[in-house]
């Protein structure tokens, strides 16, 4: 698949355009909760946008590179749930102010589309060259399942804190308390950084290590940079307005590390099958891009279902076990 410079710059600076529009709407005057109708509004529209650009895809390339694209943005989308709810860990954990989590997510993201952006393009340059990163991307898929249906059943409450961030907590004086929106202040003449750009700090390090799980597992979908690229974009896109949308909902999606689990297991096998047929290993096959994406819609709708049912079991068995006995 060839894509002309004029696509790429095209295609990244639209993207650019809806990002400052989005700020300049919502993030303009002072810092307020968001509202879920609002937040509604713009998942949608940036939802809309995607099968948008998926429908100009297959129009302009075909329905395999389109298949490629959608299969790979409701991978990326999915996963990013799952992110979501190690975000609401983190404004939990610092106990960041509602109106000021949209900033937080914010600068998230951003990080997030600059550090994906580039180990997209390292990772399409090493796959060229060492076509045996595909077992080891394979493999790494596989354990990454494996891990998350492991550790489904571990307590979550406590979010962990990297190296970088006790890092940053040692090193850089900081303040009691937030002091607004703002990451450093002045005291008593001494420049001293708020618990917000711990905070920022704790998600973009976090979202670096998710990346290293979403990049193979796109990966494994298709081959084309673009592709893994403006999956990628239009997962993140609308990521903040999401995690205000979802609310409480995130709690309630008790069965999403299994059906993660079970689409990065799949993926991983395809990868290592994939690798197998081109190197003329003649029982592998090629796992064509309906069956993926089928396999990943079918298994987040299962999902999503299972995981509603389940809670709502819950909280309609929590009155009756409550109640008094006579």
């Amino acid at each position: 698949m060839m894509v002309p410079l004029w696509a790429w710059a095209a295609v990244i600076v639209g993207l650019l355009l809806v990002v400052a529009v989005d700020l300049w709407i919502v993030d303009r005057g002072e810092p307020r909760e968001f509202s879920v109708r609002q937040a509604g509004i713009w998942v949608g529209f940036y939802v809309f946008l995607a099968v948008l650009f998926g429908i100009g895809l297959v129009v302009w390339a075909g329905g395999r590179v389109g298949g490629e694209f959608f299969a790979g943005y409701i991978t990326e989308y999915s996963l990013s749930i799952d992110n979501l709810f190690v975000f609401y860990l983190i404004m939990s954990r610092f106990a960041v102010p509602r109106p000021y989590q949209h900033k937080v997510l914010l600068v998230g993201i951003m990080l997030a589309l600059v550090m994906r952006g580039i180990f997209i393009a390292i990772g399409a340059v090493a796959l060229a060259r060492f076509s045996w990163l595909f077992y080891v991307f394979g493999i790494f898929l596989v354990w990454t399942a494996y891990t998350l249906v492991r550790d489904h059943n571990k307590d979550e409450d406590d979010f962990k804190e990297n190296i970088l961030l006790r890092w940053a907590r040692r090193v850089f004086p900081t303040t009691p308390g937030y002091v607004g929106a703002r990451v450093t202040v002045r005291v008593d003449g001494k420049r001293m950084v708020t618990p917000m750009l711990i905070v920022m700090i704790a998600i973009g390090t976090t979202d670096l290590l998710f990346a290293l799980d979403s990049i193979p597992a796109i990966f494994g979908l298709t081959k084309e940079p673009f592709i893994v690229f403006t999956a990628n974009a239009f997962a993140l896109m609308g990521l903040r307005q999401l995690y205000f949308l979802l609310g409480g909902l995130l709690q309630r999606l008790v069965y999403l590390s299994y059906g993660l689990a079970f689409i990065l297991g799949f993926i991983g096998i395809k990868l290592i099958l994939e690798a197998l047929h081109g190197s003329g290993v003649p029982w592998a096959p090629e796992v064509p891009i309906w069956v993926s994406l089928a396999v990943i819609g079918v298994t987040m709708s299962v999902t999503t279902v299972a995981s509603l049912i389940k809670a709502r079991k819950g909280k309609a068995a929590a009155p009756a076990a409550e109640a008094p006995q006579g």
